[in-house]
């Protein structure tokens, strides 16, 4: 059972704040993290950027985000079933072993995962080890080379049970609030559609 942290941040100097690039990330160990992972074509990265700047504040932010990826921009190679099922069951195959998994939907452009990090383990050797993996199976399976995820990835750490719960209902409802079904558990690449009970 995972014992979930969500005790308040000080300050970003206080703890594990970082940039890769254009995003703030925050990797504090066995932090309840939001993350979302999208295709390398789903968005222009000078509008990420655009956006990031303009926004008022975070949450202003990530709703042009996300109604932008679900829009359905790029190639949307998630949603074909050998790719958006390989990813689901990536997602399953390390939880115990590199994170807590609680709830993931894989949309054709983008997948969204709410996971807490084991002891011992970084966010962003969790983010590689997902994305390196998924990249090359679907690579082999669209018979490509390149990129396929984009660089960066969107996370938010959970703040309280509310935020938590809210996630989770974001998450299992991202497929309806889209258009690509009518119910959570219609979309088969979710821990919706799976009826996702956690073990360990």
């Amino acid at each position: 059972m995972v014992n979930y942290n969500f005790e308040p941040r000080r300050s970003r100097e206080d703890f594990g704040w970082h940039s890769r690039g254009y995003l703030p990330h925050l990797d504090d160990p066995e932090r309840t993290q939001f993350l979302t992972f999208r295709l390398f074509d789903s968005m222009p990265q000078d509008l990420v950027a655009k956006w990031r700047a303009e926004s008022r504040d975070d949450v202003q932010f990530r709703k042009r985000v996300e109604k932008y990826l679900d829009a359905g921009y790029g190639h949307c190679w998630l949603q074909l079933p050998e790719i958006g099922s390989m990813i689901c069951n990536s997602l399953q195959f390390h939880h115990t072993k590199k994170y807590d998994l609680d709830s993931w939907v894989v949309m054709p452009n983008h997948a969204h995962v709410l996971l807490t990090p084991l002891d011992g383990f970084h966010l962003e050797e969790i983010e590689h080890s997902i994305k390196s993996y998924t990249a090359s199976e679907a690579n082999k399976t669209l018979n490509r080379r390149g990129q396929f995820w984009a660089i960066e990835c969107f996370d938010r750490y959970i703040r309280d049970y509310r935020h938590f719960n809210a996630v989770i209902r974001y998450i299992e409802n991202n497929p309806v609030k889209a258009g690509l079904c009518r119910s959570p558990n219609d979309w088969p690449f979710s821990s919706a559609a799976e009826g996702w009970k956690k073990s360990g």
